[in-house]
């Protein structure tokens, strides 16, 4: 059955997972990116900071594809507030927006004063101060980015979002260590979540950005837990017999959508989260799966061969009605809707391979995003600009990420083995 072959299908390909430590690689850029330069943020003599604001600035920038940050070692000066800036110089290296700042520390607070110049008009864009704990100087610089990213593209920045990922350590020749973690999103501050024995699948975020849900297999069969980021604590929520999976939060964050085979073939349900009620919305001999909610919360989009191979459906709550979404090829699988609901992410399969694509749901269209042989598990970032999703490269299991309309890609591998299972999170800040 489709469920039963894809979590067989998922465990085996984590039976080859190795310790997480994301790293990045940018293999496609905009075709017309802006030129910036980020400039080293000055600091008062006796100021010692863990990391360079300006550096995790001028990557999370680069990372997004639309800029190309001018190399340090090609400025021709290094000024740390406007006034300092001689903007013909800029303008001579090709550069059309300056960041400047300055660092201090003021009583165990980190305060960076930063401005984003517009080269060609000599006009201050945007200028602000930032303050944090001086433990936490990669988050005020991803907040700045946020700022400088929004000025200059219209869209909110993402770069203060985290991600959910799993991964497995081997120990002996059968038995492994699987971990569920959490990083930010360039895979700094990587943090266990989980750590068991059993595998770890499905995780996904609540809107809130504090509590997970994801299915564990540590009392021997799947089985979905709830898991409070603030407090630490983990509770059960399904201990059926046959298939738990494929939890999925409304967007009130008050209900959570599930796989279970209790009572028969794989269907879907939705859980109200205050009493564990369910709610069984699909009711069919072939297999349901995948759910996925529409931005309203009024109904749910889902995997299902009930036509003869996998196809992606919508049901209303309200009525139980059910149409078919996706019509173009013959595989069509776990879908994640864009914020705006215009459209839908989804793996879909050519020619033998499977790969990220996206149908837009006015021209029925669909559009093939990526281009490696064996893609799968799409999670979209909270602005709609990117997506992650589990690749191969090089016969590794790797991270990657896409831009929705393709121009823009990029890995996240890990130094230690495979990575699978992304789930980008909402806007935590």
């Amino acid at each position: 059955m489709l469920a039963r072959l894809l979590f067989l299908g998922m465990i085996l390909t984590m039976s080859v997972f190795s310790h997480a430590e994301l790293t990045i690689e940018i293999n496609k850029g905009n075709d017309d990116p802006l030129p910036i330069a980020v400039v080293p943020f000055g600091w008062k003599a006796g100021v010692t900071l863990p990391e360079d604001v300006g550096a995790i600035i001028e990557r999370d920038l680069h990372r997004s594809g639309l800029f190309d940050p001018l190399s340090r070692e090609d400025m021709l000066s290094r000024p740390s507030n406007a006034s300092e800036v001689y903007f013909r110089d800029w303008k001579s290296l090709g550069v059309d927006y300056v960041v400047v700042g300055e660092l201090a520390v003021e009583g165990g607070t980190l305060v960076a004063k930063y401005e984003l110049l517009d080269v060609n008009t000599q006009r201050s864009l945007l200028a602000g101060t930032e303050t944090q704990p001086a433990s936490r100087s990669r988050f005020l610089a991803h907040t700045i980015s946020d700022m400088i990213y929004e000025k200059l593209t219209n869209i909110r920045g993402a770069f203060r979002t985290e991600l959910l990922y799993v991964s497995a350590v081997r120990e002996g020749n059968d038995n492994f260590r699987y971990r569920l973690l959490k990083s930010d999103i360039d895979g700094a501050n990587e943090v266990v979540l989980v750590d068991s024995k059993q595998p770890i699948l499905a995780p996904t975020w609540a809107p809130d950005g504090q509590r997970i849900a994801y299915v564990s297999f540590e009392t021997t069969r799947p089985a979905i837990y709830l898991h409070n980021l603030v407090s630490n604590e983990r509770k059960q929520l399904t201990n059926f017999r046959g298939l738990n999976g494929a939890p999925a939060f409304s967007p009130d964050g008050n209900k959570l959508a599930m796989v279970l085979s209790k009572d028969g073939s794989p269907d879907v349900y939705v859980m109200d989260l205050s009493t564990q009620a369910l709610q069984r919305v699909t009711n069919h001999f072939a297999i349901d799966t995948e759910p996925a909610w529409a931005p309203d919360g009024k109904s749910l989009f889902f995997t299902s061969d009930r036509g003869g191979k996998p196809q992606i459906y919508k049901v209303e709550l309200a009525t139980g009605y059910v149409e078919r979404v996706t019509f173009e090829g013959d595989y069509n699988a776990r879908a994640r809707v864009l914020g705006d609901g215009l459209g839908l992410v989804m793996v879909h399969r050519v020619n033998g391979n499977f790969h990220i694509a996206v149908q837009d749901f006015k021209r029925k269209r669909v559009e093939i995003l990526t281009s490696t042989e064996l893609d799968e598990s799409p999670s979209v970032a909270p602005n709609g600009s990117m997506m992650l999703y589990a690749t191969k490269h090089n016969g590794q299991g790797v991270l990657a990420a896409v831009s929705v309309d393709g121009g823009v890609k990029y890995r996240l591998p890990s130094r230690f083995g495979d990575v699978r299972e992304p789930a980008w999170s909402p806007y935590l800040y």
